[in-house]
């Protein structure tokens, strides 16, 4: 990958002893994907030089976890993925999902192109554009955000992605559940939906990885995908060996 900035990229720490678990088989690519953020990731502006002493448990393991609320096949859509968080890290350890990287900045989907092509991932697609620009055209099972917008506006982006039963995962810090009891009367205002707040990763990352989901009851594009179907009628999948 070439470099577009003057700042020189560093060395990612190495892996903390949890990261094995988390990752599994994909540890390889997940290392690779590492040294991307810390070298490029650096010198395209995509994370600051401060984040890569804590890549692997803020950014790789705290957005690896979310994987535990994907059923098996899902179609997932990353929304603002920037550097790929955490779209690309949910792709990489999960390959039996489909993953959309929705990005509107060029230099970052040209980020997310290479990042792809290196990795050798062929679940993922990138696609340069904004969350209110494929209203009508883009459906998925879930959407997911880190670090994108308040709740409020980042589910009128989301929610009309998603089909029915369809799920909005929000990764949001310690002011959760005080966000969402302010936002819950608004956001239902823009499609009907149930909400709640989530910790994942329990053991795995210190500390949990925090979710607002907020998921639609409302009817809204195509039907759920076959194996999202699947996963929802019975005991939840992995789509992965560990």
């Amino acid at each position: 990958m070439t470099s577009g900035a003057e700042e020189p990229g560093a060395t990612p720490p190495a892996p903390p002893s949890e990261a094995e678990a988390v990752f599994g088989d994909a540890m390889p690519k997940a290392r690779r994907y590492a040294e991307l953020l810390a070298d490029d990731g650096v010198r395209r502006g995509l994370i600051g030089p401060r984040e890569v002493p804590r890549l692997w448990e803020r950014h790789l393991i705290n957005c690896a976890v979310v994987e535990e609320l994907l059923p098996e096949g899902a179609d997932v859509v990353d929304i603002g993925s920037g550097a790929g968080l955490p779209g690309l890290v949910l792709a990489l350890v999960r390959p039996d999902i489909r993953v959309t990287l929705l990005e509107p900045l060029l230099r970052r989907t040209v980020f997310l192109n290479e990042a792809v092509e290196i990795l050798g991932l062929p679940n993922v697609e990138v696609r340069r554009g904004r969350a209110e620009e494929a209203h009508g055209e883009l459906y998925t099972d879930f959407v997911t955000a880190r670090a994108v917008a308040p709740l409020v506006r980042l589910a009128g982006w989301a929610l009309p992605l998603l089909r029915k039963d369809g799920s909005l995962l929000a990764m949001k810090g310690e002011q959760a559940e005080a966000e969402l009891a302010s936002a819950r009367d608004d956001v239902s205002k823009l499609r009907p939906s149930v909400c709640d707040v989530i910790r994942v990763g329990r053991g795995k990352v210190d500390p949990a990885t925090t979710v607002v989901r907020v998921t639609v009851t409302s009817e809204g594009g195509p039907p759920p995908s076959a194996g999202a179907r699947k996963a929802r009628g019975g005991k939840k999948k992995r789509g992965r060996k560990r």
